[in-house]
């Protein structure tokens, strides 16, 4: 059964799995040599996630961890995250407010200081 991610249809390739014996000359050996050469499939790394659909609905699909990682994909929040109660801002003229200090230029802080 060929799987598939259902957002980008990345599905299996084939490719060749070699085989190589020996060490390789920059390690102090005499070189590799190839001694067999197989066909082999690369699979995806498929997921089986929960995703919220644009209609507010959950539904279970496969996806691959490249549309998980980019945000194609968002995935089910089962609750809320716990969050503390908005606290409001002080307002400008009452005493909790940080005041803030002007600083005067240092040239002519001096000239007034002599």
């Amino acid at each position: 059964m060929a799987r598939e991610c259902e957002i980008c249809g990345k599905g299996p390739q084939l490719g060749n799995q070699v085989t190589i014996r020996g060490k390789a000359k920059y390690l102090g050996g005499v070189g590799t040599k190839i001694t067999g050469i197989t066909r082999r499939q690369f699979r995806p790394n498929l997921q089986r996630v929960r995703v919220t659909t644009p209609k507010r609905q959950s539904k279970t699909m496969l996806v691959c961890t490249k549309c998980l990682k980019s945000g194609a994909v968002v995935k089910r929040v089962k609750a809320i995250p716990f969050r503390l109660p908005n606290q409001p801002k002080p307002a400008a003229g009452s005493p909790k407010a940080p005041a803030t200090k002007v600083k005067a230029p240092a040239g002519k802080a001096k000239a007034a200081a002599k």
